[in-house]
Order: C-alpha cells, then sequence, then structure tokens
C-alpha cells in the first residue's frame, strides 16, 4: 500500500498542506479531515471533529496513515497528539504540554525568561483592577492579550487608553473570549520589523524554513483591528543566512532545551514571531504549529519530502536534507467576508476564483461553498491566493494580476501585501 497521510484540519493551512505533501516525491496518498468543499476537489476529505481525540484516533486506525498532520492549534491544546501517539501512530503536532506555549501566553513567557530568550517585558493579570494598573506601568502603546487560545483575534495593540481598558474589561469581565480570556497578558511595545520563521524540530535539533512576513491588521497600511491573518510573503528578505542561525542558536535551541528539562520535548513545527529591533531579534509569540497564512507562502518555496521531513522530527532523528529551499519568491492574499472579523455574515460571491487558477495561481480554500456554480463565502476568511515569482516583485505582480481578475461582492482584501517596502509594526 502506499504511503498515506492525514492532514487534520479545515482551512487555507490545511489546503496548503496537503496541495505540498501530495508533491512528495514518494507521491504519498493525502486525506484531509474534516476539510471544506474547494479540498475536497483534490483530496478525499472525511467527517471527524479535529478537537476530539478519540475520534481522530479512530479515524487514523480505519484508514491506516502513515502519519498524521495537525494543522490548527485547538487539536494540539486538547491533546490530540498526545492520543495518537499513544495508539503508536506517528504524528507531526506537539503534545498539549508542549503546546502550552502557544496555549497560554504567560507559560510562554515563563518559559522564554527561564530559557534566557529575549522577549517584551510583560505582567499577567486575572482581576481588572491589577491589569489596569499595569497599562500604567508598561505603555503607552499598550499591548494587551488574551492568554488562552483566541483564533489570531486576542490582542489588542492601541495608543488609546480608553480602548485598552475597554479590552481588559471585555476579556477579564465581558467573557469576550471564554476561557482563552479569564487571564490577561500585559507586555511593553516592541519597535521593529516584524518576522515569522517556521522551525521543525525533532526535540533537540532544529531546521528552519524560509522567514516569512505575515500581515495581522485588517485593512491597507496595518489600520484596523488584528485579525488571524491578511497574506503574507516569503522569504524575508531581513532574516539574513547570519540571523537565521543567531535564532537557532538564541532563541529557538534555548526553548527545546528548557522544554526537554521539563520532560516535555518539541517535535513539531514551531512558529517563532519575532520583532527585528535596533536590540536584536525579540520573540511576540510562538505559536505550536505552521502559520496561517505563512504557511501558504512558505510550503511553495520547498523541495523535496515535507511529509519525510516531519515523520523524521516525530521519531527524534531530524533529517535536514529531506527538503531544500526551491529558491525564488511568493505572496500570499487573504480574501475575507467583509465584515472580517467583526461581524461575518457570509453569503458573499468570490467570482474568478477557477480561472486564477488555471492561470497558474495557487489558490487554497478556507471557508468557501460551492452554491449554483459559484464560490460563496462561508466565513471570516475565505480562500488564500498564492503567487510564486523569481523574485519578490514577480510573485506580488502575477498576485495583484490575479486579484484584478477577481468580482462578486461581499468580500475584500488588503492591497498592499508584499508591497515595498514593507509597512513597520511593533508589538502585535
Amino acid at each position: 500500500m502506499s504511503r498515506r497521510i492525514l492532514v487534520l484540519g479545515s482551512g487555507g493551512r490545511e489546503h496548503a498542506l496537503a496541495w505540498r505533501l501530495a508533491r512528495d516525491p514518494e507521491r504519498p496518498e493525502v486525506l484531509v479531515a474534516p476539510g471544506n468543499e474547494g479540498i475536497a476537489r483534490a483530496f478525499r476529505c472525511l467527517d471527524v471533529k479535529p478537537e476530539e481525540p478519540a475520534g481522530v484516533v479512530a479515524l487514523a486506525r480505519r484508514e491506516a496513515v502513515s502519519l498524521v498532520v495537525v494543522g490548527p492549534e485547538a487539536p494540539l491544546a486538547a491533546g490530540v497528539a498526545d492520543a495518537l501517539a499513544a495508539a503508536g501512530i506517528p504524528v507531526s503536532g506537539a503534545t498539549r504540554e508542549a503546546a502550552r506555549l502557544e496555549s497560554s501566553k504567560w507559560f510562554g513567557k515563563r518559559l522564554m525568561r527561564e530559557a534566557g530568550v529575549p522577549t517584551a517585558e510583560a505582567e499577567a493579570h486575572e482581576e481588572a483592577a491589577g491589569a489596569l494598573a499595569a497599562l500604567g506601568r508598561l505603555g503607552p502603546p499598550w499591548v494587551v492579550k488574551a492568554d488562552g487560545l483566541a483564533a489570531g483575534k486576542g490582542v489588542r495593540v492601541t495608543r488609546s487608553r480608553a480602548e485598552a481598558e475597554a479590552f481588559v474589561h471585555d476579556c477579564l469581565e465581558g467573557a469576550r473570549f471564554g476561557e482563552g480570556g479569564r487571564r490577561v497578558v500585559i507586555e511593553r511595545f516592541l519597535e521593529g520589523e516584524e518576522a515569522t520563521v517556521l522551525a521543525v524540530c525533532d526535540g533537540e535539533r532544529v531546521l528552519l524554513l524560509p522567514a516569512s512576513r505575515d500581515y495581522k491588521r485588517a485593512l491597507d497600511r496595518d489600520q484596523g483591528p488584528n485579525t488571524g491573518g491578511m497574506g503574507a510573503y516569503a522569504p524575508h528578505a531581513g532574516v539574513t543566512p547570519a540571523l537565521e542561525a543567531r535564532i537557532a542558536e538564541g532563541i529557538l535551541t534555548p526553548v527545546l532545551r528548557a522544554l526537554r528539562a521539563r520532560g516535555t520535548p518539541y517535535r513539531g513545527v514551531l512558529y517563532a514571531g519575532l520583532m527585528l529591533g535596533p536590540g536584536g531579534p525579540h520573540v511576540v509569540e510562538f505559536n505550536a504549529r505552521f502559520g496561517d497564512p505563512e504557511a501558504q507562502a512558505v510550503l511553495p518555496l520547498l523541495e523535496g519530502s515535507l511529509g519525510g521531513l516531519l515523520e523524521s522530527a516525530e521519531r527524534g532523528a531530524l533529517e535536514p536534507g529531506a527538503v531544500r529551499r526551491a529558491g525564488g519568491a511568493a505572496a500570499t492574499l487573504a480574501l475575507v467576508d467583509e465584515g472580517y472579523p467583526g461581524a461575518v455574515r457570509g453569503g458573499g460571491v468570490l467570482r474568478g476564483l477557477d480561472e486564477v487558477e488555471r492561470d497558474g495561481v495557487l489558490v487554497f480554500h478556507a471557508a468557501t461553498r460551492r452554491e449554483r456554480g459559484e464560490w460563496v463565502v462561508a466565513g471570516g476568511r475565505a480562500a488564500y491566493l498564492t503567487a510564486v515569482g523569481p523574485t519578490l516583485e514577480e510573485a506580488r505582480a502575477r498576485l495583484t494580476a490575479a486579484r484584478a481578475k477577481l468580482s462578486g461582492e461581499g468580500w475584500r482584501s488588503r492591497g498592499d501585501i508584499a508591497a515595498a517596502p514593507a509597512p513597520v509594526a511593533g508589538g502585535a
């Protein structure tokens, strides 16, 4: 039987993972669970609730998969990787305890302090009075984060004291993010340029993938509220080979060492959200999985066997030669509901997706459904366009041309993804 890989999740990141894994030299059969209607055009999609470990284990056994690749953060926080490993099923994904790097921002902060990793000064509070007092010590500008998972929307960066205070109250008293907002982390603002580094880890060693830059704000020129991501590009010119070595040695390896000392080795993809400033790279946040939308820009730039790399990391025997960087650049644009990230209504129509795909631009579906022969927006981030070119300028030109061919209503996108110079942000 040929190699069979199960990608767990239903978004654009999972579509990109399935697309890339299917191009491995081994040509594995790739399944996606639960997937979506756009993914289902090319891959067999299976019904499962990703946050239910028993159901995922049963599905993996029934399909006799050789590797499960966990896409989103919620299944990791629910212990899906632990359950799969206990059942003897190879899984690319951090254990629940190791994934606390993402599922609790305060855990991540304390671990970074323990490991000597550069990051912003921060305080954690569960009562509004203490949190409001901390605002006076750590800002302005103010950076306020819900401690737990919030689908990329649990961060407020603002120069308005009233807005920061309102966000504190929303989290701690308004239950805006449920359990994920029962504690807030207030950080000192970091100046610089954002960068994302995705690293495949086997508990001790790391392999860095091409660095990228994502765009979290809803509107052009980094205006508007934070979102789960409006686009990305790779590679990031500011992350030189020398800086990559510094990040590996001074940030990633110490974190792996600290987790291993706790008895919870980190195996899987580790996302380091960085701020590149005058004091060198500082960690803004860690995520315990491929970034979304960074994966959509990074994965097309890899040659070789992604599945082989992820499987070697799971075994604790990282094989860096399993993949290599292809060269060139990629730019990714999110197509979102017009009300995203606030009042998402759905029902908008995205015309032209299939046509631009036939022109060679990659289309990764996240929240679309097919109605009367058209793609309809069915969630906040509906789909992504990714264009690849010899240079970033050429990739962006292809992306801009593809975006111009789309029409319809009820959706929007940013117009400045990968524009030069890249916007400078801070603290998010």
